[in-house]
């Protein structure tokens, strides 16, 4: 399979490779793909990520702060933090818990 310039297609290509249990961030992702300003378009790929034939786990995907920021995307009213909590992950108040031990850094995981 052939490399994708698309970034969305960067994008998925790292969402997919983040293991159960674990999150990273739209910021951390758009570092790993040298775009660290693209955070935002980050967002918007996983917005999309529905789309994909191949699933994204676009749940995976917090902000920096560890915010259910993209829960709105899901259908249903806590689709997003139940697929977490499905992973073992704590959410309260849509904010992930002990952020630090989860938080899974495509820079460092994906050298």
């Amino acid at each position: 399979m052939k490399k994708s310039d698309n970034f969305f297609e960067k994008v998925y290509d790292v969402a997919r490779k983040i293991p159960s249990g674990r999150v990273t961030s739209y910021g951390a992702i758009a570092i790993y793909l040298g775009a660290a300003r693209s955070a935002r378009m980050v967002g918007w790929a996983m917005n999309n990520s529905h789309n994909q034939e191949q699933e994204v786990p676009a749940h995976r995907v917090v902000n920096k702060k560890g915010l259910l920021t993209g829960k709105h995307h899901f259908n249903g009213t806590n689709l997003m933090q139940q697929l977490l909590e499905n992973e073992g992950i704590v959410v309260v108040d849509n904010q992930i818990q002990n952020l630090e031990t989860i938080f899974w850094n495509p820079s460092e995981e994906l050298k």
